[in-house]
């Protein structure tokens, strides 16, 4: 249990958070990301098979027409048994069985795992990251997810632990982009639950996604496959923060792309 605590205290260190920006960040442009996708780097026929079954019992008594509803029905029914818990860093398979019997599971893990039913599913996903400029330890980061619902012609911004979608003027969920583009320019934006979460904050929702100094980035870049070889081969004998360094000097990393900021604003 020390040792836990110890390695959990050098993951969570500051000096490590800001190394990993200055590693992995890149700017770009919105129209940059147009093209980018978690489906680029990862295949149907790469998803263990484990997903597949439990694919098969979400989707049981029906499956939804529009992709909207589908990305819905994904997200409550495995927040409905994921009850959430401590960070896994845990090959996919394995992060899924043990979120799926309440051991354990933060939005990062909810996103990857969200990531993969929307490939075995046909639905263009990607998962995004929050920061906040500058740096502040009091804040530790958020993920979520974003589809391309194919009736709507446009992304959607999904969180798929909170089961939340945000909305401006209308009906129509918004965008990543739009969502940020909308706090810092004053337009009034509201989030509807589709799912009654027990542990739901307000004050988390506003804290990650209202707060006038936060960044969106996308990660871009993930494999799968080659995270999962990785943890599972290597994880039992180095850190996880090794692990990603390694595969950060073979140039098999993630990366993070800033659509709208300059990402050294984290340093300033």
């Amino acid at each position: 249990m020390t040792l836990k605590k110890i390695l959990w205290s050098i993951k969570r260190h500051p000096f490590l958070y800001t190394t990993r920006f200055k590693l992995l960040s890149k700017n770009s442009s919105i129209y940059d990301l147009e093209g980018q996708s978690y489906n680029m780097n990862n295949l149907k026929e790469n998803i263990t098979p484990y997903f597949y079954e439990i694919n098969e019992l979400i989707f049981k008594n029906n499956k939804p027409k529009n992709d909207l509803d589908i990305i819905k029905h994904i997200s409550a029914w495995l927040r409905e048994r994921i009850k959430g818990g401590p960070g896994l860093s845990e090959p996919s398979e394995n992060a899924l069985k043990i979120m799926l019997t309440g051991k354990g599971g933060v939005c990062s893990d909810m996103a990857q795992i969200f990531n993969n039913f929307c490939v075995i599913n046909d639905l263009q996903v990607r998962e995004w990251g929050v920061t906040r400029a500058p740096f502040s330890q009091n804040y530790g980061g958020h993920s979520f997810n974003e589809v391309y619902c194919k009736e709507l012609s446009k992304w959607v911004l999904i969180d798929s632990f909170w089961c939340i979608l945000f909305y401006s003027s209308n009906d129509v969920p918004l965008s990543t982009i739009e969502l940020f583009e909308s706090v810092r320019n004053n337009v009034p934006v509201r989030y509807n639950a589709f799912f009654n979460v027990p542990s739901f904050k307000d004050n988390g929702i506003k804290n990650n996604f209202f707060n006038i100094n936060n960044i969106p980035f996308l990660i871009c870049n993930y494999s799968n496959k080659i995270y999962d070889n990785f943890l599972k081969y290597l994880r039992p004998f180095i850190p996880v923060f090794v692990i990603h360094f390694v595969l950060f000097m073979a140039n098999k990393s993630y990366y993070y792309r800033f659509p709208l900021d300059d990402y050294k604003k984290i340093f300033s």
